[in-house]
């Protein structure tokens, strides 16, 4: 099975300006799954990120190979795998000791919204909350720390392409990227 830039077209560029061109891939291809693809559930299978989880571990427990961690980063919309990708426990705590003065300080104030879609689908959605002012009677505070760790629970909810449809998806990534 071919690596992810294997797939990508090769062209002559010169770096330097000098005349001296050289053979190099078209890194700059970008391709985005389908929203109807994504969609899909019966294609997908839902998989929390465990601490020490990288995209090739997960692509080698799921696919049997660590080849495909690139169908797991596009599937995510995980374009940089530093920061896209969930941080180890360990480096999360020192994340958020370098990035805040004091990870207990308010960091928001929320309410839950009162119309439209007005409770969570699952223990780490938050999208039926809404930031309001300090001074809401209704508004709860938002740590830092609890903010950070939102995010970085969202980054954990993943979902895992059904291995009977890796064939199909690596034959049509393929033939887009070489148009």
């Amino acid at each position: 099975m071919p690596q992810y830039f294997e797939t990508f077209p090769k062209r002559l560029y010169d770096i330097a300006n000098t005349g001296n061109e050289k053979v190099v891939t078209d890194i700059f291809r970008r391709l985005k799954v389908r929203d109807g693809i994504k969609d899909n559930l019966a294609m997908f299978a839902s998989y929390d990120v465990q601490d020490g989880d990288t995209p090739e571990s997960i692509s080698y427990k799921h696919f049997g190979s660590t080849d495909y961690f690139w169908v797991i980063c596009l599937m995510n919309d995980i374009t940089d795998r530093f920061y896209d990708w969930p941080l180890t426990n360990s480096a999360f705590e020192e994340y958020v000791k370098q990035k805040y003065d004091n990870p207990g300080a308010v960091h928001h104030y929320e309410k839950d919204q009162t119309s439209g879609v007005t409770n969570g689908n699952g223990p780490g959605d938050f999208s039926y909350k809404v930031e309001v002012n300090s001074t809401d009677a209704d508004g709860q505070s938002v740590s830092n720390y609890e903010y950070e760790s939102r995010i970085q629970e969202q980054k954990r909810q993943i979902k895992l392409l059904d291995q009977a449809y890796l064939q199909l998806f690596i034959d049509e990534f393929e033939s887009l990227v070489k148009r």
